[in-house]
């Protein structure tokens, strides 16, 4: 019986050795099925929104800068106030601040929820979204057509126009105010017309703040950084859904918040935000702004033109130079022509009155002029009466 009881030993862990195995292999198996479903939930998963600082910093720049404008008011009580004004005023870069336009516009488009997850949701795949991004690169104004694009233009829009609004209450405070320090009866007049102190070194010292980069503030930069990232409604703005065609700068502003949304904005992607923050629009009229600011500032002599010069070609000028780049221009329409039918006049009588022969004209008499009338006669005078006399013999 010995020999049998060992067989079935052997036997019995035979089995298990074989159980074992089988349970080895299921969890194998079981592991690399987690694992697929892993991977096929994550490639149906868009990565999370993605925005690199560089566009937050820029955002940053503009924002601060345009609503240090936008708190400026005339009221200047000396001339010092009105060099420290233009001393920030005249401190920026047109290509940066034609940067931060289209940069803060499009951390304001992914305050919309529509948007952000509109485009995420054309995300199924990787190859998918890899094709959506391509698409945006290839042509910004494809993202105007995506779901939630109305709704994030209209935040767009209606946020910059209330900044831009506000530039524009700003220069006229400041204008209107160069204009009434000439008055008589202004107190400010005595200094108001008076010549700028060292006008070449401050025509000067404003060309070289303009060559200077203007520096974000990091808690502002922060704060834009994280409201890019939030998936809409971090920052406290809103405006009505707007319909296309967009301003160039709103097209670019949608595409690069769209590719935040699919995850495509990272710091690995620093080439293609860099170019999509690029305006010909802004960019041109901020440029030539500035050259008007410089030429203002040559001619300017006292203390009120610079005044002007502040008000006209710093606070204005930004005013009008985002409005061309983010308000789309007016339209005017005209009604179709209507055509009005001729009103007959009520029928009447047609009455001809015969026309009289002309009368007959009267005989022409010619009555011969009178001789003309002879002249009044006169004394002859002594010459005249001793010529007429005979002559008479020489007496002997």
């Amino acid at each position: 019986m010995r020999p049998h009881r060992g067989l079935s030993v052997i036997a019995l862990a035979a089995a298990a050795l074989l159980a074992s195995c089988a349970s080895d292999n299921a969890a194998v198996e079981a592991q690399a099925e987690a694992a697929r479903v892993a991977a096929e939930v994550a490639a149906r998963t868009p990565p999370p929104i993605r925005l690199n600082e560089s566009v937050a910093q820029a955002a940053a720049v503009y924002m601060a800068f345009s609503r240090d404008m936008a708190a400026l008011e005339g009221g200047f009580t000396d001339p010092a106030q009105i060099q420290a004004a233009l001393r920030r005023g005249s401190a920026y870069d047109p290509g940066q601040i034609s940067r931060g336009l289209v940069a803060y516009a499009s951390i304001l488009a992914l305050q919309s929820p529509e948007f952000v997850s509109g485009v995420r949701s054309l995300g199924h795949d990787t190859a998918t979204r890899e094709k959506l991004v391509a698409d945006i690169v290839a042509d910004p104004r494809y993202a105007s057509t995506l779901p939630g694009a109305e709704a994030a233009a209209g935040l767009v829009m209606s946020t910059l126009a209330a900044d831009i609004n506000a530039l524009g209450r700003a220069a006229n405070s400041i204008e209107n105010d160069a204009y009434a320090i000439q008055a008589r009866y202004d107190p400010r007049r005595f200094w108001g017309v008076a010549e700028v102190t060292d006008r070449e070194g401050r025509l000067e010292a404003a060309k070289a703040r303009s060559a200077q980069m203007m520096l974000p503030s990091a808690e502002e930069a922060s704060r834009l950084f994280a409201a890019a990232h939030s998936g809409g409604g971090a920052l406290p703005v809103s405006g009505d859904p707007r319909k296309p065609p967009y301003p160039p700068s709103v097209v670019n502003a949608l595409a690069l918040a769209a590719l935040a949304a699919l995850g495509y904005a990272g710091e690995n992607a620093r080439a293609n935000t860099d170019a999509l923050q690029f305006d010909r629009v802004s960019h041109g009229c901020l440029t030539m702004s500035k050259l008007n600011l410089f030429q203002c500032l040559a001619a300017s002599r006292p203390n009120y033109e610079d005044m002007f010069c502040l008000g006209r070609h710093i606070v204005r000028d930004l005013a009008t130079c985002s409005r061309g780049a983010a308000m789309p221009a007016p339209i005017v329409t005209v009604s179709d022509v209507t055509a009005v039918e001729p009103v007959a006049p009520a029928a009447e009588p047609i009455i001809i009155t015969p026309v009289p022969a002309p009368a007959a004209p009267a005989p022409i008499t010619i009555t011969p002029a009178p001789p003309p009338a002879a002249p009044p006669s006169r004394e002859p005078s002594l010459t005249e009466r001793l010529n007429t006399q005979p002559a008479r013999p020489p007496e002997e």
